[in-house]
C-alpha cells in the first residue's frame, strides 16, 4: 500500500505576470502594432482571420490573428501605453 500524498500549499504568494514594456515583450507588441497597422493600411480597416499571417518590410512573418486574440486575452495586463497604440488603430474591447 502507498502512502497518501501530501499536497503542500505554496510558502509564497503567486505573481501575477505582466507584459513587459522592455525587452522580447515589448519588441513582441511592436511588431505586432507594425503587422496590424499594415494589414489596416493594405485592407482598409477590420480584424484579420485568426489564421492570418502579415508579411512585414524586414522579411519577417507575423501571425496577425493568433496575435491579436492573445492581446485580447490579456488586454488587463497591457500597461496605458500598449492600450493606446491598439486603440489608435481601432482595436477597441469592452472590458
Amino acid at each position: 500500500m502507498k502512502p497518501a500524498r501530501v499536497v503542500r500549499a505554496r510558502t509564497a504568494a503567486a505573481v501575477a505576470t505582466t507584459t513587459s514594456t522592455s525587452g522580447r515583450g515589448a519588441e513582441a507588441f511592436h511588431k505586432g502594432v507594425q503587422a496590424l497597422r499594415q494589414y489596416i493600411a493594405r485592407e482598409g480597416g477590420g480584424a484579420p482571420a485568426r489564421s492570418h499571417v502579415e508579411r512585414l518590410t524586414d522579411g519577417t512573418e507575423h501571425r496577425m490573428g493568433v496575435w491579436l486574440a492573445k492581446q485580447r486575452q490579456r488586454r488587463d495586463r497591457l500597461d496605458a501605453h500598449q492600450l493606446v497604440a491598439l486603440a489608435e488603430l481601432g482595436v477597441n474591447w469592452a472590458q
